[in-house]
């Protein structure tokens, strides 16, 4: 399949996971197109970022959450709302499950067979990227709020 097509289809996909935590959090039925639109939006920037721009995930997550957070805030101005209503579902499909669960079958096998310098280092490697794709995700999501509503200028 081309960029172009796994680019559709992967903003495709997480706008689904988006909408559904949105409505878990019971967004307003007017915000559920913009929580979809902030979930592919931010999926799709990762993805474009990790394919094409070749950076890793970790901060092409951080990028993609801040551009989310920042376009956020400019929906909630316009729609008065908070942004949160339109960022924090549209970060959930970015959240690192995969290397989260893969770092934990490491460990849960670690117990069960025993300490080896292969499952060490699998659940070290994947439990570290899973903490800091979470950490660039908070960073992201908190980043219009520490530059445009900060009560002492940065300067």
């Amino acid at each position: 399949m081309n960029l172009l097509g796994s680019l559709l289809q992967d903003m495709l996909l997480a706008a689904v996971p988006a909408v559904g935590f949105a409505l878990v959090f019971n967004v307003p039925r007017e915000a559920l197109k913009f929580c979809a639109l902030g979930g592919a939006l931010g999926h799709g920037l990762r993805f474009l970022l990790i394919h094409v721009g070749n950076l890793h995930i970790e901060w092409a997550t951080f990028l993609a959450a801040t551009t989310v957070s920042m376009v956020g805030v400019y929906w909630a101005r316009h729609l008065r709302a908070h942004p949160k209503v339109f960022t924090v579902a549209a970060m959930i499909p970015m959240i690192p499950g995969v290397y989260a669960f893969t770092a934990l079958l490491a460990l849960a096998e670690i117990e069960r067979s025993g300490l080896s310098d292969v499952l060490l280092s699998e659940a070290l490697e994947n439990g570290l990227r899973a903490i800091f794709i979470v950490a660039g995700l908070a960073v992201g999501l908190a980043m219009p709020g520490l530059l445009f509503y900060r009560r002492k200028p940065v300067v």
